[in-house]
């Protein structure tokens, strides 16, 4: 419906152009179009005669005229257009076109609200990518849900989407925990010795030390250290990464491609882009480490990528890392990371220049922390000492369902709170049970009406004297707008827009429903029945499509 409007819009302009009564200005692109928040201004709203005045040299409100006189209409979309305040153009849907909405979710069903505007382009998004040295936690998940949620989305608008996990299994983080498990080992062997401080706590780490014993027998005190501590970091990142991608699997997560960093190593690409990056003076030697040039391409300083004693940085590989990303030909990168990297962006994005990519192709998403509460009261956690609540006792406690829309439903620019409690909730109170419901309750008036022989969902002319009540056609306007609230979560790579798309939707059936004396959908007037049958089965398509893009369930009964 918008899509049309806005082509009306700009036919006027070209027309009032054409006609002379227009200077022939540069035409907009697209024509931005609100919906009033007061009925009684119309169903859709644009301001671009206020936008046009100052080219025009002519009045808004009188630009706002001209544009209506040029519109042509031969398809009926109007029942009515006006000036509104300093130069708004207001205008009003013919209210028989607003049932070609329900026709239309009834005919696409689960293809209802997809849309082209990724067509041909290849986009890559990186997400979660836990160091391998722990379980995921409560994190980990909400930037699970986001990046799962957004490729799903990104696919509905046409992209080609490829989802990677980039797994930081080299360097020294993997050092400590082959130490840190190894220290575990001879302890576990009878040796009284000090665990540092700075090492990896937690009941994992004993629990893989314990395996490990096991399966390597009491001799491995007995190897050359270096050697053990090699044996045990493999061992250790083996093991945690096969749980978690037990974890992600059991979050409803997969992966295209699992992305080595010793790969990185092992194929000499960092040892490439380092010598081809020097020999450009774009990285440096200085006081025996070798220095990045990143300060000209926007840092705040320069960052070293070799130690002095010959050790890489984190940022060595992930200059090799983002190398190999542009080099797949992708159109869009996406990185998605956790709000403690907010630092590291201008220097990933200084590498990306450097190496002659433009750095607009590579969009960084910082996800905000999670406050976990019980209850209203903050659950406390301290990585540091191992006690942390996992993603893993999360979904256990809650189901998956919840946990996906719950860490999907604020904004992943803002912190998120996360009520265990609430999370587990029949209620209203909890958002994905008020809306999971709405999928449930039609489902059983359809399955009701089913038995008393409404068995073929289809559209008839009289619908139109039937379905006419302000709320339906407010309901219907409603469902208008989930082709447009997908395309603008994937343009803006913003997915908490789709829960509060069907928290929205889910409350205006609530309303409706709930006054059945004056809405009730199957009763003993056959065509009232068969029409309200057809109004309401097409929200419970929205919601059944909107939440399989977030990864949760449309349950048929609660």
């Amino acid at each position: 419906m918008k899509e049309k409007l806005g082509l009306l819009v700009q036919h006027a302009l070209k027309s009032g152009v054409a006609a002379g009564h227009l200077r022939p200005t540069e035409i907009p692109l697209s024509i931005a179009l609100e919906t009033p928040r007061i009925a009684a201004h119309g169903d859709y709203s644009t301001n671009v005669a206020m936008t046009m005045a100052a080219t025009q040299k002519r009045a808004p409100r009188e630009v706002a005229r001209i544009i209506i006189d040029h519109i042509d209409d031969s398809g009926h979309l109007l029942s009515k257009t006006e000036v509104a305040g300093p130069g708004f153009i207001n205008f009003f849907i013919t209210q028989e076109k607003w049932y070609e909405v329900l026709k239309t979710i009834h005919d696409e069903y689960e293809a209802y609200g997809a849309c082209q505007i990724g067509l041909g382009k290849r986009v890559q998004i990186e997400f979660v990518s836990a160091n391998p040295t722990g379980p995921l936690h409560v994190g980990h998940g909400r930037c699970a849900a986001v990046g799962d949620t957004l490729a799903a989305i990104l696919e509905a608008a046409g992209y080609q989407v490829e989802k990677e996990y980039y797994v930081n299994d080299s360097g020294r983080q993997i050092h400590t925990l082959g130490r840190s498990v190894f220290l575990r080992c001879r302890q576990i062997l009878g040796d009284a010795i000090e665990f540092p401080a700075d090492f990896y706590q937690g009941d994992y780490i004993e629990d893989l030390a314990r395996l490990l014993v096991d399966r390597e027998g009491a001799h491995l005190p007995d190897m050359d250290e270096e050697e053990a501590v090699g044996i045990c970091a493999r061992f250790a990142a083996e093991e945690i990464l096969s749980g978690i991608r037990k974890d992600l699997e059991a979050f409803g997560v997969s992966f295209d491609r699992w992305f080595s960093e010793q790969a990185l190593y092992d194929s000499e690409a960092v040892r490439s882009v380092i010598q081809d990056l020097k020999s450009r003076d774009i990285i440096y030697e200085h006081e025996g480490a070798l220095w990045f040039r990143t300060q000209d391409f926007g840092d705040e300083k320069d960052r070293v990528v070799v130690r002095a004693n010959g050790q890489t940085t984190y940022f060595a590989s992930d200059i090799a890392y983002h190398k190999d990303k542009f080099e797949r030909k992708f159109d869009r990168i996406i990185d998605i990371w956790g709000a403690d990297h907010h630092g590291y962006i201008p220097r990933v994005s200084a590498s990306i220049q450097a190496m002659g990519y433009d750095e607009k192709q590579c969009r960084i998403i910082l996800v905000q922390l999670v406050n976990l509460l019980r209850g209203g009261s903050p659950v406390a956690m301290s990585t540091r000492a191992g006690e942390f609540v996992t993603l893993r006792q999360v979904v256990d406690e809650v189901g998956r369902d919840a946990a996906r829309f719950l860490f999907l439903l604020r904004h992943y620019d803002s912190p998120l709170d996360f009520d265990l409690e609430l999370a587990k909730k029949e209620s209203n109170e909890n958002p994905v049970y008020y809306v999971q419901y709405v999928h449930a309750r039609i489902s059983n008036i359809i399955k009701k009406a089913e038995e008393r022989g409404y068995k073929h969902m289809c559209w008839h002319d009289d619908f139109t004297d039937l379905i006419k009540l302000p709320e339906e056609i407010q309901l219907i306007k409603l469902m208008a707008r989930y082709p447009e609230v997908v395309a603008q979560s994937a343009l803006l790579m913003e997915p908490h827009r789709i829960p509060f798309y069907l928290k929205e939707l889910a409350a205006a059936f609530h309303a409706y429903y709930h006054d059945r004396n004056k809405h009730m959908v199957v009763s003993d007037d056959a065509g009232l029945s068969a029409a309200r049958l057809f109004l309401v089965s097409a929200i419970r398509i929205i919601i059944s499509t909107g939440l399989t893009l977030m990864g949760v369930s449309a349950p048929e009964t609660m």
